[in-house]
């Protein structure tokens, strides 16, 4: 079972009253589903998880529950079916590994180049001054 099956399973929907789209019926009907999945259940390697705090940014509470809002849409299955899609891309992103960047190194015609530019645009910016009589 992947990390995403297993996250869609262990997510618990409560459905609350939205505003937005939906007219009279917006105030009779809880459309809007909050989706929230306990990171600790999921049992992620560490590397993971710590890459999934932090996406999670502010969607993550002190119990450590993601808690994905949905109600976008005007009926239940379209705003379930969002924040399930946007809990899996949560987690597809929190699997990739990112990647490493690389030092660039500048040979030594290229710093004699870049001190050069950055002469000549200090001069340039001196002579903006006000002149002096």
């Amino acid at each position: 079972m992947s990390i995403i099956d297993r996250a869609q399973t262990l997510a618990e929907e409560s459905f609350v009253t939205a505003s937005g789209p939906g007219g009279q019926n917006v105030n009779k009907v809880a459309t809007a589903v909050q989706l929230r999945v306990n990171i600790y259940a999921l049992g992620l390697p560490p590397r993971i998880f710590h890459r999934l705090q932090d996406l999670a940014g502010s969607r993550l509470n002190q119990a450590g529950e993601i808690v994905i809002d949905a109600r976008n849409h005007r009926t239940q299955d379209a705003n379930r079916r969002e924040a399930r899609e946007r809990l899996a891309d949560l987690l597809e992103a929190s699997l990739r590994e990112p990647k490493v960047r690389k030092k660039s190194r500048v040979n030594r015609i290229g710093k004699v180049k870049r001190l050069k530019a950055k002469k000549a645009h200090g001069e340039k910016k001196a002579l903006r001054g006000r002149p002096e009589l």
